[in-house]
């Protein structure tokens, strides 16, 4: 929903003659970026306003804050915490936050005060570095305007927050916090801003404002599972499990003594340190200068961790006030239940729920710690289990709906929104179609359909420019072919994978290609809209290049004889593979096992689901092996990895929720739940459980209703949402290892 604003757009006085920078283009387009202003990177901004409202203001029911800020905002209402946002859009589709503050509010005396910031870096993160910088707000109770941004509003940039080092991919600095530069109080009724200068006011033409439609993040203290002293003034802080948020504390000490906080997702060697020197490329070292009185430490952004090491004078710290400020995506904890008698299983479980929990921010994150990107790919998993997990399909239609919108750089979609990072994957923008088909059987949304299909012919437009005579696609030069990542886990994929890519034509990118036309044409036919089927000649021409009749399996390319996993897994997955060949491309799985990045053992699993290979699929779940999520269990997770362990990636994330298959595929093809017409309107139950169980049980949120099921010594206790009706299959107990 887009709103006309009456309030005025307030920025800090030296963004307001800056030229804003364009920095939309397509990755391999040369053009000169010119270097930011470091002077107003890590821009922290203060804007405050004291307000009088009477008792019969407050006695409408409703009384709501619209506020966003670019790049960031957090509120507090008369000194206390809100809400932070907005999530991080395009100028000309600017997310804005409807805030219900009205059980903040007095008769009297109010303050409003938000602490904006800029961070200025040319990332995946944010939508920064193209100096828009400021915030907007109104305050409404009822239908009557109380409040809005204007020149009358008070602001202050602060420098008790200096940036340290930039680390990850120029995602974020370290935060070196100078409690002696703090403007305490300043969030309070009481504060004395009369030193403040008034607010720059502007018209804020270069902003379409459209209400955000996903919940605000939320934010919640989290006390620590263990504090251990190591010496005086040294204190070793575990988390239990790896989070997202900051870390935060209290301490009194002498003005200019320092004290050193550092971060980790694990320990050093002798656990007696946290190893803020991380492996995925992240320096979780921050910096806190006492001021003399009680100061309270929080940074601003966000880190992905468990372990927390603080260094400082004895007599300052306050170790009882150690705790960290969670934040994520809400999710409710009941909406997804899973608990089998397999204990690995269950543990494989909880790793992928906590991996999905913190890699759900205001979007999906391939990782919360090193890029903080919204990925089209790693959303083909994320986004699949979060529905599941979470019950609410707000996030993912989001997600799917900006990578649409991210057709005006290229038709084709990139890779990673928000943010000004350009980046394009081919193998991505082909998963896109599907992705909006997984949304559409879980919610039923035939408009929503209608709404994206123009983007689908948009998109198999721009990959027809690749096509040669016989349908099939060769130099995909504008965009990266992936085929899996890290490169160490393609099989020894025989093609040339640099970008650009290529000379020549190679399996996967095609079998995606043909994958992409057929769920293309699923939606051409739910729309009514008339098509060319060109499916069987595509299908032919794959065939015809790739298939090796003699070994009953597919080759890589053109020009190799070799086998991948890869290049047989999506043929199978696809409907591809003649019947002849499926006993031939399971074999290899069997043998080859998930000889693939973590990322792509998703495809493999749901290949074999294809051709009812429950077995096989379950035998690759729960084994333990050097790639699996034992190991990772073996390996201390508490959340699902980026690679299947620590050291088979360079610079691992040890929370990255494309790892998170094991969730849809338990649950739709283990126990057998799905839905059977788009909406979860009829119900498809068909157990594939395997024969060590004993016991299982699963409480599931779906838009219909709450899914209730339990397993005990072969005998079934179902509850199903009212009115719904439930499609069985053939029960069947696969054996397992």
């Amino acid at each position: 929903m887009t709103q006309e604003w009456q309030a005025n757009w307030l920025t800090d006085r030296p963004f307001v003659h800056l030229e804003k920078s364009y920095l939309y283009h397509k990755e391999l387009q040369e053009g000169v970026v010119e270097p930011h202003r470091p002077d107003l990177q890590h821009h922290h901004w203060y804007v405050r306003n004291a307000f009088i409202l009477d008792d019969k203001v407050l006695e409408e029911e409703e009384i709501w804050l619209h506020l966003t800020a670019d790049d960031y905002y957090k509120l507090y209402i008369n000194g206390e915490f809100v809400a932070q946002g907005p999530a991080q859009s395009d100028a000309k589709h600017y997310y804005y936050n409807r805030i219900d503050i009205r059980p903040l509010l007095k008769v009297g005396k109010n303050a409003i005060a938000i602490h904006v910031y800029y961070q200025g870096m040319l990332n995946r993160a944010y939508n920064s570095a193209d100096y828009r910088q400021g915030l907007i707000a109104e305050l409404w109770a009822g239908e009557n305007l109380q409040i809005k941004t204007d020149r009358n509003w008070k602001a202050k940039r602060v420098h008790d927050n200096q940036p340290g080092v930039k680390f990850g991919y120029d995602t974020q600095f370290t935060e070196h916090l100078d409690a002696r530069e703090s403007m305490r109080g300043w969030t309070e009724v009481s504060y004395d801003d009369s030193d403040w200068e008034y607010a720059e006011a502007v018209e804020h033409t270069d902003y379409t404002f459209v209400q955000q439609p996903t919940p605000l993040l939320a934010v919640y203290n989290q006390e620590p599972s263990r504090v251990e002293r190591l010496a005086p003034g040294h204190y070793l802080i575990d988390f239990g499990s790896e989070l997202t948020g900051q870390f935060a504390m209290s301490a009194q000490g002498n003005a200019g003594e320092l004290v050193h906080i550092m971060s980790g997702e694990e320990l050093m060697l002798g656990d007696q340190a946290v190893r803020f020197e991380m492996r995925c490329n992240c320096l979780y070292h921050d910096q806190w200068i006492l001021s003399g009185d009680v100061v309270d430490f929080e940074t601003y952004d966000y880190k992905a961790f468990r372990y927390v090491e603080v260094q400082g004078p004895e007599e300052a710290l306050r170790p009882e006030s150690f705790h960290a400020v969670v934040r994520h995506y809400p999710l409710d904890e009941q909406s997804c239940i899973l608990h089998s008698s397999d204990e690995l299983m269950n543990q494989i479980f909880n790793i992928c729920k906590n991996g999905v929990r913190y890699g759900s921010q205001e979007n999906f994150v391939d990782c919360p710690s090193r890029e903080k990107g919204q990925y089209l790919g790693d959303n083909t998993i994320i986004g699949h289990s979060h529905m599941l997990l979470s019950g609410d399909l707000r996030l993912f239609r989001k997600a799917i709906e900006q990578f649409a919108r991210s057709s005006f750089v290229c038709g084709g979609i990139m890779a990673v929104v928000p943010g000004h990072f350009m980046q394009e994957i081919a193998d991505f923008s082909l998963q896109w179609p599907m992705q909006v088909m997984t949304y559409y059987r879980y919610s039923g949304d035939k408009d929503f359909i209608q709404e994206m299909y123009p983007y689908a012919e948009g998109l198999l437009q721009h990959f027809k420019k690749f096509e040669r005579e016989d349908g099939l696609l060769e130099n995909v030069t504008d965009k990266w072919n992936l085929v899996d990542w890290p490169q160490n886990l393609r099989d020894n994929y025989d093609f040339e994978l640099s970008r650009p890519v290529g000379p020549g034509c190679h399996n996967v990118i095609n079998a995606l290609y043909i994958g992409c036309v057929s769920i293309v044409n699923e939606m051409r036919e739910i729309l009514g809209v008339a098509y060319e089927n060109r499916l069987p000649k595509l299908k032919k021409s794959f065939l015809n290049a790739f298939y090796d009749e003699k070994q009953s399996l597919f080759k890589d390319s053109e020009l190799s004889t070799h086998h991948a996993l890869h290049a047989n897994v999506l043929p199978l997955l696809f409907h591809i593979a003649p019947k002849d060949s499926v006993r031939a491309i399971v074999d290899m799985i069997r043998t080859k096992r998930f000889a693939c990045g973590v990322y792509f053992s998703f495809f493999v699993m749901k290949a074999l689901a294809e051709v009812e290979e429950h077995e096989l699929i379950y035998d690759l779940l729960s084994a333990d092996d050097e790639h699996s999520w034992g190991n990772m269990i073996k390996e201390g997770a508490t959340t699902c990895f980026e690679a299947w362990g620590k050291d088979q990636k360079w610079n691992t994330s040890l929370c990255h929720p494309w790892a998170s298959g094991p969730v849809p595929v338990l649950i739709e093809d283990i126990i057998g739940l799905k839905p059977a017409k788009p909406g979860w309107q009829e119900i498809s139950f068909c157990p594939k459980l395997p024969a060590s169980w004993t016991s299982f049980s699963l409480q599931l949120n779906v838009p219909t209703g709450t899914i209730q099921l339990r397993y005990e010594n072969g005998e079934w206790t179902e509850s199903f949402p009212q009115g719904i009706s439930v499609r069985r299959g053939q029960s069947q107990q696969i054996v397992n290892k």
